[in-house]
Order: structure tokens, then sequence, then C-alpha cells
């Protein structure tokens, strides 16, 4: 009987380059463990058991890794608690701080007036218009809203 072995798929070169990528992946977990606004349990822990708020710093986290000049945070901080609500707003401050840019899609209201510097109004699938952080109140955001001009 002859035994034949299926040749390996990967070759020295991209098993290096696999064996390069997983310590590149534990330097940004190490870096981005050593940030301010990370405050999970250990770099070991797997994703599934972390708890909702530190599930987004570890996507967080990820995304910093590369360095972007903007980042789209879309519904940032829906259904984990006020900590960790905290933490990923003064995260995005420390990003606009660092020059980049910051773009919050949020349907909460209250939190869209107390983060933004500067809001832009949807009506009807169109910019409506756009309130600088001086204008920006409930009232005119739901002028805006509705069609109708800001105050």
């Amino acid at each position: 009987m002859i035994v034949q072995r299926k040749k390996d798929p990967l070759d020295a070169g991209a098993r290096a380059q696999l064996h390069r990528f997983g310590r590149k992946r534990e330097r940004h977990c190490r870096n981005a463990a050593q940030q301010p606004w990370y405050q999970g349990s250990s770099i070991a822990s797997r994703a599934g058991t972390l708890s909702g708020g530190n599930k987004q710093k570890l996507v967080l986290a990820k995304w910093l890794a590369m360095q972007p000049k903007i980042m789209i945070f879309d519904e940032p901080t829906r259904g984990i608690d006020i900590g960790a609500k905290a933490e990923i707003y003064r995260l995005m401050h420390v990003l606009a701080d660092a020059g980049v840019a910051v773009l919050m899609i949020s349907s909460d209201m209250e939190e869209v007036i107390g983060v933004s510097d500067r809001v832009a109004v949807c009506n009807e699938g169109q910019i409506s218009g756009i309130l600088m952080k001086d204008q920006l109140d409930q009232e005119n955001v739901l002028l805006l809203a509705v069609g109708k001009s800001a105050r």
C-alpha cells in the first residue's frame, strides 16, 4: 500500500507571511490594550466572552490599527452601558484632536447634540441643513428634519 501525502498548499513564503501576520496582530492587540480607552480584562480573552461595550472597543481597535484618516461611527453606542458610551465618546474626541475626520451617524438626538461639532440634518434623503456647535439644539435639528429653516 502506498500512502501519498497531499501537497501543502502553503509554500514557505506564505507560511512565513502568516507567521508575521500573527505577530503583527498580537502587537496591535497589545497596543490597543495599553490605550486609555480600553479597559478589557485581557488580550487573551475570546471576543465572544466580552461585554457589549468591550466588543465595540475590540472592533474599534481593529480599525484603529490601520491608522485611518476618517472613521465612520454608525450608531456607535447602541446597546452598550453608559460607562462604555463615555469611553467611546472620549475616543471619538481623541481621534478628532489627532486630526482624524470623525463621522457619527446616530438616531439619538441627545447623543448627536452632546458629541458633535457640526451636524448635517436630512429630510427626505437630502441634507436640509448643517448646524454648527453654537446653533445646535433640538429645536433647530427638528426644524431641519421636517424641511423648515433653522432659526
